[in-house]
């Protein structure tokens, strides 16, 4: 199944409209779940009832979480709009996950000073603009050096969760850092510029044919590079990539055991902590809901659960007479 051409297909339809990795792994995993469901049924030859069928059978035989069974459902309706180009009813009737959504970890500000202390210095630029900006990680990551503006301290994020763009604000605290980054973004760049098999930085969607000198600009490299050139997938073109995510979520693990937080913190804590500390500052909800990139302010509204959770500004009893 996992050399079937048709997840293959699907597999490339999804790369060359540039979905995230993350986004083409999960859709490809439901969908083959889906299909082995289905007795490895073509899902041209099922209909809206086998996809209620399946969701069901996640909400009551594997008791998925809310949010896991929306992926597989958000997995389907691509699949059907597409794909098959039979798009699904927006009244599909199925089981729903009764599983309450979590409340993300947060870390009080003491935490988040001693998780910086704490982790890898090669690491604490990322981890600074994650908190700082409420930025996810990969829209960390790639970062590029056009995208920060230390006029107006902002950053823009291109392309972020559901190919929406927006631009948050930046610590101007963090500015000087910044700039010894770019220093060695330039660093390589001259390097790499010299070398005559260099192809250049990758570049989003059809911008290479639209700007074609704009992969040897510097402006266009990312902010965090990797260390080493390497040959594109799929091509033969030797580029420099931005750093693998898996070293920094690795990096905040560590840190957070290393200082004592004896929360489950990963690198998406962060972005959660930033939120909450906002609002806690007084921030109106739908500035927060801008700075997050959430598409419904009801997403951003778990944040205000968070702050209240246990307490809703009921003072217990039991301080009045301890």
């Amino acid at each position: 199944m996992a050399a079937s051409p048709f997840l293959n297909y699907i597999k490339e339809y999804m790369l060359t409209r540039r979905y995230a990795r993350l986004t083409i792994k999960s859709y490809i995993y439901w969908i083959k779940f889906y299909i082995n469901f289905n007795q490895q049924q073509h899902p041209s030859t099922l209909d809206e009832r086998d996809v209620e069928s399946f969701l069901t059978f996640l909400a009551v035989q594997r008791h998925v979480a809310a949010r896991t069974q929306a992926q597989a459902l958000n997995a389907l309706v691509f699949l059907y709009r597409e794909i098959i180009k039979q798009p699904l009813s927006s009244k599909l009737n199925f089981g729903r996950s009764a599983q309450p959504q979590k409340l993300p970890t947060v870390l009080t500000q003491a935490e988040v000073k001693a998780l910086f202390l704490a982790i890898n210095p090669k690491h604490l630029l990322v981890a600074q603009l994650m908190y700082g900006s409420g930025l996810r990680l990969m829209e960390a990551i790639r970062l590029r050096v056009q995208d920060i503006d230390f006029h107006y301290f902002t950053l823009s994020i291109w392309q972020g969760k559901g190919n929406k763009n927006r631009r948050v604000t930046l610590a101007k605290e963090l500015v000087p850092t910044l700039k010894q980054q770019i220093s060695l973004v330039r660093h390589y760049f001259h390097r790499d510029i010299s070398n005559s098999e260099y192809s250049g930085v990758k570049l989003p969607f059809a911008l290479e044919k639209k700007y074609p000198n704009a992969s040897t600009d510097l402006l266009w490299h990312f902010l965090f590079p990797s260390t080493r050139l390497s040959i594109e997938p799929n091509t033969q073109f030797l580029r420099r990539h931005h750093v693998n995510e898996t070293a920094f979520q690795k990096a905040i693990k560590f840190a957070a055991k290393q200082c004592g937080i004896e929360k489950c913190v990963t690198s998406h804590t962060l972005r959660h902590s930033f939120a909450t500390h906002l609002l806690q500052r007084g921030a109106d909800i739908r500035t927060v809901q801008e700075q997050l990139g959430h598409s419904d302010v009801k997403t951003t509204q778990i944040y205000t659960h968070v702050i209240h959770a246990g307490a809703n500004g009921v003072i217990s009893p039991l301080s009045d007479i301890l």
